[in-house]
């Protein structure tokens, strides 16, 4: 991503340990009224003075690098309210509401490597932390399959936000200028690493690649998959796949008619739409699972 992601703050801590430089680890735990990040956002602070994340706009990144390098110091625990009722007058949040941080000195290297290590494995990781527990799912990763403007429009955005793309092109309409994979024959996907991690969108205004390739596709795990084209497009490309025999559950689960963009025709545009909705689906299905106190039962 752009912006960095709790994992990367846990990332930072275990690097730092691997060369003897001790660390704290910031975890917004509470909000009361609005905030500008959600429970489970972490800071890293390390006692060279090294940081990644923040939790406003800058209004308290300095406070709270301070508060963590004395937590550092004194080395036990600590639940901070900044904003709206805390002790620290000076301190404001613009949008007027209050957050807990919980600053956590050393966590064991152990524990990062072990976190760290599963992420890698795209595994939901957890971190115990004082009575909660973080969870970091696996980032989303795309699987593009189409042709023209639309495909190349899509890819490179995506991978300008920071995702992983395999993009696959027909072989006789292969762009040039980005890292697209081939399609040789329109009965068979390619060998695809998809988990319930992974976006597959098809951006073919040629159907006929949909036939054999969308099914297929279909049989794959993801958490979103769609295909462009209009509503009647749609209607039409569930019908012959009803005929090919697809299962029910599956044809509920391809999305039509995508993006959050209604009837744009810009291939720029287009991919936007379709970009936002699929990061959309994917931060709420990885918001439910990122955070929770420890009492409660893990699922």
């Amino acid at each position: 991503m752009i912006a960095p992601a709790p994992i990367d703050a846990v990332r930072l801590l275990l690097q730092g340990a691997e060369q003897g430089v001790a660390g704290t680890l910031v975890t917004l735990v509470g909000i009361e009224g609005s905030s500008s990040r959600a429970i489970g956002t972490h800071m890293a602070v390390l006692a060279d003075g090294r940081h990644l994340g923040s939790f406003s706009a800058g209004c308290i990144e300095r406070a709270v690098q301070a508060e963590a390098l004395d937590v550092l110091a004194q080395g036990r625990s600590r639940t901070v309210r900044y904003g709206a009722g805390s002790p620290y007058i000076d301190v404001r949040l613009p949008c007027g509401g209050g957050i807990d941080l919980l600053f956590t000195p050393t966590p064991p290297p152990a524990e990062l490597a072990r976190v760290l290590a599963a992420h890698d494995r795209r595994e939901m990781a957890e971190l115990q932390l004082d009575g909660f527990t973080c969870r970091y799912p696996p980032a989303l990763r795309v699987v593009a399959l189409g042709h023209g403007e639309d495909l190349t429009a899509f890819a490179a955005l995506a991978r300008a936000y920071g995702l992983t793309v395999d993009a696959f092109a027909p072989a006789s309409d292969l762009p040039g200028g980005l890292d697209i994979v081939p399609l040789p024959q329109r009965d068979r996907l390619p060998a695809l690493a998809t988990d319930r991690w992974t976006a597959i969108v098809f951006l073919f205004h040629d159907r006929d690649w949909e036939e054999f390739l969308l099914p297929q596709a279909l049989g794959l795990p993801s958490f979103y998959c769609g295909a462009v084209g209009s509503r009647r497009t749609h209607s039409a490309r569930i019908d012959t796949l009803r005929a090919q025999g697809v299962p029910a559950v599956q044809l509920d689960a391809l999305r039509g008619n995508i993006g959050l963009i209604p009837g744009t025709r810009d291939c720029g545009t287009l991919a936007l739409s379709i970009l936002a909705e699929v990061v959309q689906d994917y931060q709420a299905s990885a918001t439910i699972t990122a955070w929770a106190p420890t009492i409660r039962a893990i699922s």
